[in-house]
């Protein structure tokens, strides 16, 4: 499997990646990672025409490549040239498309075209969504041969995250008197929308608290204007900012908290939004990508346009001012989870696929 930098790496892509891996293992597979280094998005565009890359992946003697397209600029060209040169198939592992993201208008249409590139040049995908796989799919035609299969959809699961609380638990929690307790996960980056959060925080009149459970580090310059940002408000008694939390940390801030709202401006899927629903929190989250796929719209949770304060804070207002409302949606939050695949049933999915892939490739 080829990754960039560290598989215990902290984002839901490489989550996904970890579960695989160690699904795969137990079954008695014999899995190696590759490790590119981490370089800015130019730099990574080097090692297409890196010798050692190039004769490392050639000669190994695998039954299937795998790669998560996070690293599509460092393998669009060079799987162009390795494909015709091995025996096995690449497979590609699709958590979101950098080009689904929002950039200047010059770099968007350079990423897709290197994304367009790395699409065409692999023999299959694991997309961890419909919305992924119809982002793919708008981007480059899918492979299709007939009588094979080229793709598989598995979602990621929350059950890592342990069994939750129970309905008795989810009640008493949301009959309780006092603010309405707000929680947000995620690296602080402008894609999660922290921002946007804030600003709708901003404009109800009743009571709340803000806990933020994530890194400031990852995009500094954005932490630093989230911080003058609560100054500014003057919000620093109603926002707790706590940085990344090891998963007992964040089961003590899922179990205390409400609601989560994580407004991103795009998601492939959303583990944050699952784990809480082991919770039995209603989920605030946006339209775009793949939120929709988890959470049913004034059932368990809320979906918002993106960069919409004003619908968020209707939603924040609607759950802050009604208990028995809230409880109601907590409890369909939770049964939601429960409806969800586990980890091992997704992957087991994933490694029938990568089976059917190689006997396909022994029939050739």
């Amino acid at each position: 499997m080829v990754i960039y930098g560290s598989l215990d790496t902290v984002s839901g892509g490489y989550l996904y990646d970890r579960q695989l891996v160690a699904h795969l293992r137990a079954q008695g597979d014999e899995v190696e990672i590759i490790s590119l280094p981490w370089r800015a998005y130019p730099g990574r565009l080097l090692d297409n025409v890196a010798a050692g890359l190039g004769r490392r992946l050639q000669a190994g003697r695998w039954d299937v490549l795998l790669q998560d397209e996070l690293n599509h600029p460092s393998l669009f060209a060079l799987n162009r040239w390795l494909r015709p040169r091995v025996p096995y198939p690449i497979l590609s592992i699709v958590h979101h498309l950098r080009s689904s993201e929002r950039h200047a208008a010059w770099p968007m249409a350079f990423y897709r075209r290197v994304e367009r590139a790395y699409l065409r040049g692999v023999d299959g995908f694991i997309f961890n969504s419909r919305t992924t796989r119809e982002a793919v799919e708008a981007l480059t035609p899918l492979p299709v041969r007939r009588g094979e299969r080229r793709e598989v959809v598995a979602c990621p699961a929350a059950d890592h995250i342990g069994p939750g609380l129970d309905r008795d638990q989810i009640e008493a929690r949301a009959a309780r008197p006092g603010p309405l307790r707000v929680l947000f996960v995620g690296n602080v980056i402008p894609r999660k929308g922290l921002h946007t959060l804030l600003a709708a925080l901003a404009r109800l009149e009743g009571g709340w608290r803000l806990t933020v459970a994530g890194s400031l580090a990852v995009d500094p310059a954005y932490g630093r204007s989230i911080r003058a940002r609560i100054a500014q408000q003057r919000l620093e008694d109603r926002v707790a900012l706590l940085g990344r939390l090891d998963d007992a940390g964040l089961r003590a801030q899922l179990a205390a908290h409400d609601v989560l709202a994580v407004p991103s401006s795009y998601e492939g899927f959303g583990i944050a939004y699952l784990e809480a629903m082991a919770f039995g929190l209603p989920v605030i989250a946006t339209t775009a990508g793949g939120a929709g796929e988890i959470v049913t719209h004034g059932q368990d949770g809320w979906l918002a346009p993106p960069d919409d304060p004003d619908a968020l804070a209707g939603a924040l207002r609607a759950l802050g001012s009604d208990r028995a409302r809230l409880r109601a949606m907590s409890r369909a939050a939770r049964a939601r989870y429960d409806r969800h695949p586990t980890w091992a049933e997704s992957m087991a999915r994933v490694r029938a696929f990568l089976l059917s892939r190689t006997a396909a490739l022994a029939r050739v």
